[in-house]
């Protein structure tokens, strides 16, 4: 994949990971790229900040610890275990306010892990260093898969939904050399399977929040088919769509797929559609056609994402059904893509959108 704008990048992974409000507000800057660990520095040392002004988050901890007078729970078999009262203290168990909970764990780790890696600029390493210095507090863990299952963010924690999303990409990517000391990061761009998941959500959650003619969602499309035996159906594989729009008179099947190569060629011959993404959307539309109203007349959507300034605009009619296959140029500025997102599904251009557009347009 090209070289996609920072500021692109960035916005996708907002709509993916649903963090509007957090996130419109980070002044990422306008680079080309995508280099990743640099974006994801400058998330989080900008989010951390403002964190800190406001305050980390405490939670109540256990502490279990030798005091001079009683405090809370008094231990006395722990107490005779460690001979605490030859030395006249006891062993007691309380719960202090505490700033070393899950979520500030993670949030340290993730900031180490990027101080560490050679892929980040040196401005950024100075500023990542110094936060996990304000947070002394805060225990020193490695970043890794099992800090995040016991993390629980409640009402008043809410505002860290966007750090653990940018520390949970911090450890999908990064790569630890071989003596552990330091990070290199994975190209995610090159990763069609993790970066598909990421496109599709992206432009169900871009439907979800810019526009509101449509219900936006997955849908599971039931099969047509008809067994002598019942319990032969469920072998049947499940159909789930990557986004489906639907309003009263219309109904849109979107498959999202994030390649490459938008068409393939053999032998050098004419560039193609993909015969398994045909397949795969003409398999969608002809299973709704026994539905009611919109649905069994739905239309169906290959969008691929493309960073060459070539707009790919084609249409057919397939077994009775409208088909189209769009590009989408990532390298374009956001307000147009956002345009062109919303023009797929014939809605007017919007000068300023709403959530992440009207801040691109700024």
């Amino acid at each position: 994949m090209g070289q996609i704008p920072i500021r692109n990048l960035y916005y996708l992974f907002l709509y993916a990971w649903d963090r509007f409000p957090e996130g419109k507000a980070v002044n990422v800057g306008t680079d080309s790229g995508p280099d990743l660990p640099n974006l994801l520095a400058r998330v989080l040392v900008s989010v951390t900040r403002n964190l800190m002004r406001r305050g980390l988050d405490r939670g109540y901890q256990g502490i279990v610890e030798e005091l001079d007078a009683p405090r809370g729970r008094f231990l006395l078999g722990e107490t005779v275990k460690r001979n605490s009262l030859i030395a006249g203290r006891i062993v007691c168990a309380h719960d202090d306010l505490s700033t070393d909970v899950p979520h500030n764990r993670i949030l340290k780790a993730a900031l180490r892990t990027l101080a560490r890696s050679p892929d980040v600029a040196p401005n950024l390493t100075v500023d990542l260093i110094a936060l996990c210095r304000d947070m002394n507090e805060v225990t020193d863990l490695p970043l890794s898969r099992d800090l995040f299952r016991p993390l629980q963010l409640s009402r008043n924690s809410g505002h860290y939904g966007l750090l653990m999303k940018v520390c949970e990409m911090v450890l999908v990517l990064a790569l630890p050399d071989d003596k552990g000391q330091s990070s290199r990061f994975l190209d995610i761009m090159e990763d069609e399977q993790r970066m598909s998941v990421i496109f599709e959500t992206f432009v169900r959650n871009f439907y979800r929040h810019e526009q509101i003619k449509f219900s936006t969602g997955s849908k599971v499309i039931e099969w047509d088919a008809f067994c002598a035996e019942p319990g032969h159906a469920r072998y049947l594989p499940e159909m789930l769509t990557d986004v489906t729009l639907r309003s009263p008179d219309r109904t849109i099947v979107i498959d999202a797929k994030f390649y490459k190569q938008t068409l393939v060629s053999r032998m050098g011959g004419q560039p193609k559609i993909r015969s398994s993404h045909l397949y795969q959307l003409l398999t969608y539309m002809k299973n709704m056609e026994r539905l009611s109203g919109a649905d069994g007349e739905a239309e169906g959507v290959l969008l691929y994402p493309s960073v060459d300034g070539q707009e790919l605009r084609l249409e057919f009619q397939l077994a009775g059904h409208r088909a189209r296959v769009w590009s989408l140029d990532l390298m374009r500025p956001w307000q147009e893509i956002h345009n062109q997102l919303l023009s797929l599904v014939g809605l007017p251009a919007a000068l300023h959108g709403s959530g992440l557009s009207g801040q691109a347009a700024a």
